[in-house]
């Protein structure tokens, strides 16, 4: 048998259904439907609350934890990491954006701006992370085309395509 919850709320049913309304996030209008839920039927388990609303009772109580520590106003905001910092830095941006123009010295490969960026600028930037951020910003491709052999005969190459 379910014991009663100790858990109270202190804001008005009116108050919690404006603030539902006015919530444009969806995390934060389930949030504040689980009050609206637990004040509108007191005798009913936190669990079947939480099954109504198709999340786990553990999260369910996690909320209610952080309603009565942190309050309403703190409840219903969302506190989401933000931007992390950059790995690669301006000085770094500018300098492969440098050598990928540079037709006389050109990296070979993704391999080769990591180990010159470690040799140049003394930062250690991972493979995959390198590699996507210069698709990103520069929309490169460091493939370079076969080697040809020496012995080919460029006006052979020119009469096959013209015959053929």
């Amino acid at each position: 048998m379910s014991y009663k919850s100790k858990f109270k709320v202190k804001e008005s049913l009116e108050t919690l259904r404006e603030s539902y309304a006015k919530s444009k996030d969806q995390r934060i209008k389930l949030k504040i439907r689980s009050l609206i839920l637990f004040v509108e039927h007191p005798g009913k388990r936190q669990q079947d609350i939480a099954d109504h609303l198709c999340i786990g009772h553990s999260t369910l109580k996690r909320w209610y934890k952080h309603y009565t520590e942190q309050g309403f106003s703190s409840f219903c905001s969302m506190n989401m990491g933000g931007n992390k910092p950059s790995v690669v830095s301006g000085e770094i941006h500018r300098a492969l954006e440098e050598k990928l123009h540079d037709s006389s010295n050109p990296l070979s490969g993704y391999w080769d701006a990591v180990l010159w960026i470690e040799s140049g600028f003394g930062v250690k930037i991972k493979y995959q992370t390198l590699r996507k951020y210069m698709i990103k910003h520069f929309k490169c491709k460091l493939k370079s085309p076969r080697k040809s052999h020496y012995k080919k005969d460029e006006q052979a190459i020119e009469a096959f395509f013209k015959t053929a």
